[in-house]
């Protein structure tokens, strides 16, 4: 996201070259430790002399030594500031009786940004949690939505409904398929309680947990 405070990356992975057209990272969120989220190589080749990363208690640990020297660990309902920005960790974790396994309560974050007279939702990786409703004042949002690692597109929009941000964009989906993760088919569901706005990301891609 680049935004007036600085450019901001959220879990970062793959090659490094990926990045090569955007602008440098002032600061890097990490939601936890799965290989799709944190990648300790592309972590280091995008941080620069001056990029600070946030990141959750679990991940924080993995760090070397000399990236924990630009990084803050935050954990569920931690607050932390970066050139203005105020961020707060938001638990993401899984409700669904098998799928706890996935993201235990207590380990992972999602991420509210607060800049002046906007806020953005990240979710991380999380099911629709009492914590996420509860949120207020969301502008942006980005709601992930992946059976059967997360929430499938129902449990997702009815979490839209109950918070509704005036905008919101699906992520972490796994394309078209049969439908169950399809981001129009979610928008459908969401109705008018938020814009929802659908990006090109990922195309039929499986995205794992």
């Amino acid at each position: 996201m680049e935004t007036p405070l600085g450019t901001i990356y959220t879990d970062p992975v793959g090659d490094a070259a990926l990045y090569a057209d955007f602008p440098p990272a002032d600061l890097i969120l990490i939601t936890h430790e799965h290989g799709d989220h944190y990648n300790a190589e592309t972590l280091a080749a995008l941080t620069g002399e001056t990029t600070r990363i946030i990141a959750n208690p679990a991940v924080y640990a993995m760090l070397s030594d000399e990236m924990k020297t630009k990084a803050s660990e935050l954990a569920n309902g931690g607050t932390a500031e970066f050139n203005g920005l105020g961020t707060e960790a938001i638990p993401a974790y899984n409700t669904t009786e098998d799928r706890l396994q996935n993201h235990p309560q207590g380990r992972d974050n999602g991420y509210v940004l607060t800049f002046e007279g906007f806020r953005v939702y990240i979710s991380g990786d999380t099911e629709d949690i009492p914590e996420m409703r509860a949120l207020q004042d969301i502008d942006l949002a980005f709601v992930c939505m992946n059976l059967p690692y997360m929430m499938g597109i129902e449990a997702a929009a009815d979490a839209v409904a109950a918070f509704q941000p005036t905008y919101v964009y699906p992520y972490h989906y796994r394309g078209e398929g049969d439908g169950t993760q399809s981001p129009e088919a979610f928008a459908d569901l969401v109705g008018d309680a938020s814009e929802v706005r659908i990006g090109n990301w990922y195309g039929g891609e499986v995205m794992p947990g």
